[in-house]
């Protein structure tokens, strides 16, 4: 976390200088002020910023070096339990159906909404218990 930290500040400040580079360049060339550039690149300077002061903040509260800033930390070491997937499982593919029926009702109708809702509702209790019945049961 240090070292992304550091990262985005060496980036902040980059924006900042080509802020007043592009806009220095920008009188210099067409004689007036091109807005989008200038104000677009020192809010770019300014979110680096932001997630610099976020990850110097969580390296310095996290009680420790994590294994991946650590040089002599092996691969594995910073590997943890992400969650049980179900690779079989068919409600994702039903979930992703529904939620195109609701987007396609802003194009077609609205009255699909009502069909994609109920889908959504069905396929989201379906992938949550899906373990509380058939073969797979715990």
């Amino acid at each position: 976390m240090k070292t992304n930290a550091t990262l985005f500040w060496i980036l902040a400040i980059f924006f900042f200088l080509m802020a007043a580079v592009y806009t220095v360049w920008n009188i210099i060339d067409t004689g007036k002020v091109e807005w989008a550039g200038t104000v677009a690149i020192p809010l770019a300077g300014m979110l680096s910023v932001f997630l610099a002061f976020y990850m110097g903040r969580s390296h310095g509260a996290q009680g420790g070096e994590l294994p991946e800033d650590r040089l002599d930390a092996n691969i594995d070491d910073a590997d943890p339990e992400l969650g049980h997937f179900s690779p079989w499982s068919w409600w994702p593919i039903l979930l992703a159906f529904a939620c195109g029926l609701i987007f396609l009702a802003l194009a077609v109708g609205m009255w699909i909404i009502y069909i994609g809702a109920a889908l959504v509702a069905v396929s989201l209790v379906g992938w949550v218990y899906e373990y509380y019945r058939g073969n797979f049961v715990h």
